[in-house]
């Protein structure tokens, strides 16, 4: 099943260079480091962090901020993943990370539909199904990071 991808020329690539992985890698982590960052910054400023920041005046700034990071780090995932597929496949902390990232997605996309983001960004204070958004959001991501640095342990 995963044959066709090990296959893929690109992946070939990343698995004889010396170089071409490690910057691969490289970005990786740059884009996680955005997407973690950025995500951490917009979630604390809704559990009631830096109240002297306006909401409306970093919000969109750091959600396009974190949305960039991840399609970094989701470009640069499936560049690493084709390197090994079946193994990845295989790995429980990578299966961990996948799931985190989906709770983290489903999460922003529950919030961003809702009318509480809408109502806090217009200057209202956060809701508390916003700041257990931003609760849940926040435990996501970094479990995320956390699968993600244990799937070298598990392989």
């Amino acid at each position: 099943m995963w044959e066709a991808l090990a296959a893929w020329p690109v992946a070939e690539a990343l698995r004889r260079s010396a170089i071409l992985y490690p910057l691969v890698n490289a970005a990786h982590i740059l884009g996680i480091g955005l997407l973690l960052g950025t995500i951490a910054a917009l979630d604390l400023r809704l559990l009631g962090a830096f109240r002297a920041v306006p909401l409306a005046l970093v919000g969109p700034m750091l959600a396009r901020l974190a949305a960039a990071g991840l399609g970094v780090a989701a470009v640069t995932g499936l560049l690493l993943f084709s390197t090994r597929p079946a193994a990845y496949a295989e790995n429980p902390a990578f299966l961990a990370k996948l799931a985190l990232v989906g709770l983290g997605l489903g999460n922003v996309a529950l919030l961003r539909a809702g009318r509480g983001w809408r109502a806090a960004l217009a200057g209202a204070a956060p809701s508390p199904g916003v700041r257990a958004a931003a609760a849940l959001s926040l435990a996501a991501w970094v479990g995320a990071v956390v699968a993600g640095r244990w799937i070298g342990f598990l392989q």
